[in-house]
């Protein structure tokens, strides 16, 4: 005899997955960027610190604010179609099951059992059906503004902590090259981890992090020594 057992699958993680790889990855990437390119310019150190530190502050409050306005937008969307559909659905019940049948004979079911379906769907929670079937919204993905805030602000902050603590453990000449050997590292470390956790293939989320990250870090550090050579 088999046995109901509980699964938890990767679609229930995509709405702070996706806002924690974002904030994690652009913590990492503009800060280190922010530094190597101020590096290269031939700063000291405490400027050196100052700007990273500033951009950390600065980026994280930007992607908190960022998401949430984001994510706030996709929850006003969700909230206005479940008005229209609790209003539909008092003011023209039947059109509203045609509607739900039509759906399940476009799945495949035939005719007869899609109508079925419908009306004991119906019975049972006819709002959950219509968002659900009708316009694919579910508790697994609907929007969550303060989780996607939160997670992309803490992401962000240990992002960017990162290049800020290499900084401080290496002398002043071996900044922009350890900023940048570790932010890789960082990033490929991060690319794994967020693959991982959404059940996906590592190896090509790992490159593609790892590329953008190289680009970025060459130009401000590219930014950086032509400041440098036009100011000095």
């Amino acid at each position: 005899m088999s046995r109901l057992h509980p699964e938890e699958h990767n679609i229930s993680r995509i709405g702070w997955l996706r806002a924690a790889v974002l904030g994690a990855n652009d913590g990492i990437v503009s800060t280190a960027s922010l530094i190597v390119g101020v590096a290269a310019a031939a700063a000291d150190k405490s400027a050196i610190l100052l700007a990273g530190s500033a951009g950390l502050a600065a980026g994280a409050l930007s992607m908190a604010a960022g998401e949430y306005v984001s994510v706030s937008s996709q929850s006003d969307t969700e909230q206005a179609d479940l008005a229209r559909e609790q209003r539909e659905l008092l003011e023209q019940p039947e059109a509203e099951l045609d509607e739900l049948t039509a759906v399940y004979v476009h799945r495949g079911l035939a005719p007869d059992l899609a109508r079925e379906v419908a009306l004991q769907l119906t019975a049972h929670d006819p709002l959950g059906a219509h968002l659900r079937d009708e316009l694919a919204i579910s508790d697994l993905t609907t929007a969550r503004p303060l989780q996607a805030a939160a997670a992309s602000a803490v992401t962000f902050s240990a992002g960017a902590a990162l290049p800020l603590l290499t900084v401080l453990l290496v002398p002043l000449p071996s900044i922009v090259i350890a900023v940048s050997a570790a932010s890789l590292v960082l990033l490929a470390i991060l690319g794994a981890l967020g693959a991982r956790a959404g059940g996906a293939p590592i190896l090509r989320p790992v490159i593609r992090v790892v590329f953008w990250g190289a680009i970025a870090l060459a130009v401000t550090a590219g930014i950086g020594v032509v400041f440098a050579s036009t100011t000095g």
